[in-house]
């Protein structure tokens, strides 16, 4: 199930899909934007990629936290192929 949300006012990614809009995903392991501008500090990870529902890896080449008005989420993960944001729910 997929269900989009808004988390405050950001800029638009250079994907189009403005940083304040998630979709809420129960098959995420973690929160997930592909654009490194909604991040308040990243660090490079092991080259661990993560995989898809249909087998894509796609590669993960940092974590971070990601820090609104409205929340914060620490464990984060840069996934530049995604393309859009993807909030984990569980």
């Amino acid at each position: 199930m997929f269900i989009f949300f808004s988390i405050g006012q950001l800029p638009h990614s250079s994907l189009g899909m403005p940083h304040s809009k998630w979709v809420l995903n129960s098959s995420a392991s973690h929160h997930m934007p592909p654009d490194s501008l909604s991040f308040a500090s990243m660090s490079s990870s092991p080259s661990i990629p993560v995989m898809t529902t249909d087998d894509i890896l796609m590669p993960l080449p940092s974590v971070g936290s990601v820090v609104t008005p409205h929340l914060s989420h620490l464990n984060v993960f840069l996934i530049p192929k995604l393309t859009l944001n993807l909030a984990y729910v569980g």
